[in-house]
């Protein structure tokens, strides 16, 4: 999964257009180094919960928004894309060759 296309329930505004559409790829290691946290901690039972703020990081970066688009989401959008953005770490990429 490289990435995701989330449908936005309402508008927002970025880079002066109007946005109706998500599309978040998958961050890379160096934004990870960057931001310094994963999107998500793991709780009791190795459950997920989401670090609202170093989602909205990931959400701007890999959304190629400002973090004042971010700020424009429906709470159910910013949920969905919270989840998208945890999604990347937690889901495991495509196998690797045993060469």
């Amino acid at each position: 999964m490289s990435e995701v296309r989330i449908p936005l329930s309402a508008p927002i505004k970025a880079h002066g257009e109007e946005i109706t559409e998500l599309v978040l790829r998958k961050p890379v290691p160096a934004e990870a180094r960057a931001i310094g946290v994963f999107p998500y901690s793991l709780g009791e039972g190795n459950v997920p919960t989401i670090n609202i703020p170093a989602a909205c990081q990931y959400i701007s970066k890999c959304g190629g928004i400002p973090p004042t688009s971010v700020d424009q989401l429906d709470i159910a959008d910013l949920n969905t894309a919270c989840w998208a953005v945890a999604g990347f770490f937690l889901s495991p990429g495509s196998p690797t060759s045993d060469n």
